[in-house]
């Protein structure tokens, strides 16, 4: 597995879902986590105590990453705590899912605002950190629909594949200072949030995947804490589609 002992990670939208088994993986290969969280406070210190309980070092730090102001507070907080950001994973999103024809031009925005443009800010504010120690790891979380769209997810489709390109440009721009920037793109997960989904509904959709199942948290958190290991130094500008098949 990864080694990260010496390394700090800041994870966006970690208090619950594939933001908490990265933070917990990442603890857990020996890096201090910086535990983001907008709305959450008491599943982030849940995180938290988690990490430290098992001999880990984290912090929970509030911050809404689709504002310029708080995403700067947020990296401020994590050196002044933590000494540095070595490791940015952009995970914080939303879903507003509707057909086009009524999908509310709000609901774009909200959805281009959290998952898309927070990226494009903490990526940012992690550049100007990584680029004094001429190291540094930034993973995006896209999504399948980034990769092959969805019905009823125009908005979260198009912030997911806008993720891709922005993995691939920043990935040029800063491949000759340490820096790597990779994104991962999960496929149908089983979450808080969807665990609870009608059992026929969810034996229909296995049926689109080739490995004939949801994936699990712990399985994006392991392809992220790879690539922000010092092993995956040579990969950059890469998708890692963690699907069960479905992309290929």
């Amino acid at each position: 597995m990864a080694n990260l002992e010496g390394r700090t990670a800041i994870v966006t939208g970690a208090s619950r879902g594939i933001g908490k088994a990265i933070a917990l993986e990442l603890a857990k290969q020996g890096a201090a986590v910086v535990v983001n969280y907008n709305s959450s406070p008491a599943a982030a210190e849940e995180v938290v105590a988690e990490i430290t309980g098992a001999g880990g070092k984290a912090i929970a730090v509030q911050a809404n990453v689709s504002d310029e102001a708080q995403v700067e507070a947020l990296f401020k907080a994590a050196v002044e705590a933590l000494g540095k950001v070595d490791i940015l994973v952009n995970n914080a999103g939303v879903t507003r899912d509707n057909l086009i024809i009524r999908m509310k031009a709000e609901d774009f925005d909200t959805v281009i605002d959290t998952n898309l443009k927070s990226a494009w800010l903490c990526c940012k504010a992690a550049i100007g950190v990584m680029m004094r120690k001429r190291y540094g790891r930034i993973i995006n979380i896209s999504s399948v629909s980034g990769v092959v769209g969805q019905s009823g997810q125009t908005n979260y489709s198009a912030s997911k594949a806008g993720l891709l390109g922005l993995t691939k440009s920043l990935a040029r721009e800063y491949a000759n200072r340490g820096i790597t920037v990779n994104a991962v793109a999960p496929g149908f997960v089983l979450t808080d949030l969807t665990k609870d989904l009608p059992e026929d509904l969810v034996k229909q959709l296995n049926t689109v995947i080739p490995v004939g199942r949801w994936g699990n948290v712990e399985e994006i958190a392991h392809a992220t804490a790879f690539l922000a290991a010092d092993e995956a130094s040579y990969i950059t500008g890469q998708v890692i589609n963690v699907d069960g098949g479905m992309a290929m």
